[in-house]
C-alpha cells in the first residue's frame, strides 16, 4: 500500500505548514489567546482565502473536496502549532454534521457559509450526565405544529460562545439512553431562550454551557429524519476522533522536537545531557511512541469511509485507545526530561502535554474506548481453533 501523499496533497502540507511558521509562534499564540473572542478573527479569515475552511466539503458548496487524509494533513499542522481557532468546532463538528445528516438545501445554505469564513458552528451534544454514551439525551423536542420546541442544557459545547449556528441533539421519543428517538436541530445562537455562558478551557481554547428554554425550532431546521440521528451523530464523532488522532500526532511529534533539542544544549557536569545513554534511550522511546501514533492517526484516517460500520467503530476506537496512551507518554517522558521548566507556563511544552490529555478525553478517553473495543471482540478477530 502507498502511503506517499499525492502532489496536491503534499502542495495542501506545505502551504499549511508554512502558514503555521508565519503566524503561530507560541509568542503570537498568546497574543491570539488574548484578542476577545480567545482566537484570532483576522487569521480565520485568511483559512477562508485559502480553502482550508471548506476543505472537507464538497466543490459544489464552496468546499476543496478534500477527504480523510486531507484533514489528517491540516489537523497534525494544527497540533504542532497548538491552535486556538474554532476550526474543529465549525468544520469539523458543525460542518460534518451538516454535510452528513444535511439535506440538500441546508447544505446549499449552510455549507458555502462555514466555507466562506462567514458562519461560526458548534456542536451542541454533550450533556451533564452522557459522560461518553452518545445516545444519552435528556434535552427535548417536542411538535409545535409544523416546527418544534427545545428544552433542555448542554455542557462543554466547543466554542459554543461564539457560534453562529449551534447544531443541538434533542430527543423525540423514547428513554434517556435509547439509540431511536434522537434528532438535530439546527439553532440560531442569538434565538430566543438560548442563553450561553462562556469559559476558557484547561487548554486555552473556549466552551459554553448551553441553557434552551422554549428554543422554537422551523421545520426546515431539522437535520435528516426526527429520531433518526443517532448514526449520524456516530459518524460526526468518529470523524472527530480520526482528526483529533491526527491533532495529537502534530503535538507529540513538537513535544519530541522540543525536548530532543533541550536534550542537546541543557549541561550537566559540563557536558549536555543528552550524552548520557539513559536519557537517549528514553528520547529513542519517545519517536517510537510518536511514530507508531502516526501510523495509527492514518489508519483512522483511511477507515473513516469504511461502509461497514462495526469494523469502522472497531477501528476507531483502537486508534483513540492507542494515540491516548502514546500522547500520554511522550507528554510524560517530555516534562520529566524538561525538569521544574516544563511544569512553567511560560515553556511551552507543558501546553503541549495539556492539550493532549484534553483529547484523549475528548469524545471517549482511553479506558472507555478500551473496553468498547474489547466489547466488540478486538480490532482483529482471534484465529478459530483448528
Amino acid at each position: 500500500m502507498d502511503f506517499d501523499l499525492s502532489e496536491e496533497q503534499r502542495l495542501l502540507k506545505e502551504s499549511i505548514d508554512r502558514l503555521m511558521r508565519d503566524r503561530y509562534g507560541f509568542e503570537q499564540r498568546k497574543v491570539y489567546a488574548r484578542q476577545p473572542d480567545g482566537w484570532s478573527r483576522e487569521l480565520w479569515r485568511q483559512y477562508a482565502d485559502l480553502g482550508l475552511l471548506g476543505l472537507p466539503f464538497d466543490p459544489q458548496y464552496g468546499g476543496f473536496g478534500g477527504g480523510p487524509v486531507e484533514t489528517m494533513i491540516l489537523m497534525e499542522a494544527f497540533g504542532k502549532a497548538l491552535v486556538l481557532d474554532p476550526y474543529f468546532a465549525t468544520v469539523i463538528l458543525a460542518g460534518g454534521c451538516i454535510r452528513i445528516a444535511g439535506s440538500e438545501a441546508q447544505k446549499t445554505a449552510l455549507l458555502p457559509k462555514i466555507a466562506e469564513g462567514k458562519l461560526l458552528g458548534a456542536f451542541a451534544h454533550s450533556e451533564r450526565d452522557s459522560r461518553y454514551d452518545l445516545a444519552d439525551v435528556q434535552t427535548t423536542a417536542r411538535k409545535d405544529g409544523a416546527g418544534w420546541v427545545l428544552d433542555g442544557e448542554k455542557t462543554v459545547v466547543i466554542h459554543g460562545d461564539c457560534a453562529d449556528k449551534l447544531i443541538v441533539s434533542a430527543r423525540v421519543s423514547g428513554g434517556p439512553r435509547d439509540e431511536d428517538g434522537i434528532g438535530l436541530f439546527v439553532v440560531d445562537g442569538k434565538a430566543a431562550g438560548v442563553s450561553r455562558k462562556g469559559y476558557p478551557t484547561q487548554d486555552s481554547l473556549r466552551a459554553a454551557d448551553i441553557a434552551l428554554k422554549g428554543v422554537k425550532i422551523a421545520a426546515g431546521d431539522v437535520l435528516g429524519e426526527p429520531g433518526k440521528a443517532y448514526a449520524h451523530i456516530e459518524r460526526v464523532a468518529q470523524s472527530a476522533i480520526a482528526s483529533l488522532c491526527a491533532e495529537a500526532v502534530g503535538g507529540m511529534q513538537e513535544m519530541l522536537d522540543i525536548t530532543v533539542e533541550y536534550l542537546k544544549t541543557r549541561q550537566q557536569f559540563g557536558v549536555p545531557i543528552g550524552s548520557f545513554q539513559a536519557l537517549q534511550h528514553r528520547a529513542v522511546d519517545m519517536l517510537v511512541a510518536t511514530e507508531q501514533a502516526r501510523s495509527m492517526a492514518m489508519f483512522a484516517a483511511m477507515m473513516i469511509d469504511e461502509k461497514d460500520p462495526v469494523e469502522r467503530s472497531k477501528a476507531i476506537s483502537a486508534c483513540k485507545v492507542h494515540i491516548g496512551k502514546s500522547a500520554r507518554y511522550v507528554g510524560q517522558q517530555s516534562i520529566q526530561l524538561h525538569g521544574a521548566i516544563g511544569m512553567t507556563q511560560e515553556y511551552k511544552v507543558g501546553h503541549y502535554f495539556i492539550r493532549s490529555t484534553m483529547i484523549e478525553m475528548l469524545f471517549g478517553d482511553t479506558d472507555h474506548h478500551l473496553a468498547a473495543l474489547a466489547k466488540a471482540g478486538g480490532l482483529i478477530a482471534p484465529a478459530s481453533a483448528a
